[in-house]
Parts: structure tokens; sequence; C-alpha cells
């Protein structure tokens, strides 16, 4: 990660959108813990290796930007692993806005977007999903990745928005629906 920093050199902005896929592991009970073991590290030391390296070269008036989920803010269940590593790449963007300043770090909290992270599931489940959703939340539509690339554009573009989440989840938080 280090070397590919040094490879781009000065640059103005960073967002780090990625994680590892969902459903490497079973269940809270799983003796197996691996599986969530590597969320967490894909997720959150990912999220971190990230700035961690990106810092040095961020331009004067930069920033960093992190995507969590709605399940950051409210555990779903059979997600345990995800909750909690949202909440802890949340904190950190807490963190680096006061210690990474003038640099600003914020985060983007989507809903449910229409993108092909949902692909693990079957297309059964996903298709019912996209029906509880459109049914449920707040907007009666699907978020797009479009809709979460204009929240980044916006936090890349504010200088005066610092350390805060932004929700781009269609009201999903406003309603009770089972993922």
């Amino acid at each position: 990660m280090q070397a590919a920093f040094e490879a781009v050199g000065p640059f103005d902005h960073l967002v780090v959108t990625a994680g590892p896929e969902l459903g490497s592991w079973r269940s809270f009970m799983d003796p197996d813990m691996s599986g969530v073991r590597s969320y967490l590290e894909g997720k959150f030391l990912g999220t971190w290796a990230c700035a961690r390296h990106a810092a040095p070269h961020l331009k004067a008036g930069g920033s960093m930007t992190f995507l969590t989920g709605g399940t950051g803010a409210r555990a779903k269940l059979g997600l345990a692993a995800v909750t909690p590593t949202f909440a802890a790449v949340e904190s950190l963007s807490q963190s680096l806005a006061l210690e990474l300043a003038p640099v600003r770090v914020n985060k983007i909290r989507p809903g449910f977007i229409d993108t092909d992270f949902w692909d693990v599931l079957p297309a059964a489940k996903v298709e019912e999903i996209r029906a509880r959703v459109r049914a449920n939340f707040p907007a009666r539509e699907l978020g797009t990745a479009a809709d979460v690339g204009h929240a980044a554009v916006f936090l890349m573009t504010n200088p005066y928005v610092k350390g805060t989440v932004l929700e781009v989840s269609g009201g999903e938080l406003l309603v009770d629906w089972i993922f």
C-alpha cells in the first residue's frame, strides 16, 4: 500500500469504498472466526492502511472519505460482524479528523444501494430485498452508485465539512425492515 501511494505522489482526495464480501461467516456462534477476522481486517484495517499511507501525500485542502453503511448505525439480523466493523471505521474517521487536521476526514453511510455487492445472495433474496426497499423506505426507490458518488463529490468540495457522517440511505434508518 505504501509503495502504491508513493508511486501516485501528491493527490487531492482519498475515497475508500472497498470492503470484503459479505457471507464469509455463517453466524455469530460459528466456531470458525476466520471469516469475521477477514471481514474486520479487510474493511477496518484496510481503511486504516489506506489512510495511513495516503496522509503524507495529500495536498493542502485535501480530504479523506470512508464508506460504511446503515448497519453501522442500526444492527441487522445476521450481520453481527458488519455492525461493529462499520462502527469502528466511523470512529476512526472521527479520530483522524482530529489527528490529521486540517485534512478533512468524513464518512458516507449508504443504505441499500443497488449494486453487484448483493450478488453474494441468491437472486430471489435480492429481489425480495429490493421490493422491501421500494415498499418501506421513504425514498420508495433503490439507491444507486451515482447517489453515493454525488455525496462523495460534496464532501470533497465543501471545505467546512469535517468529521461528519453523510447519510445516503433513502431514509433507511427511519423505518423498521427485516434484512
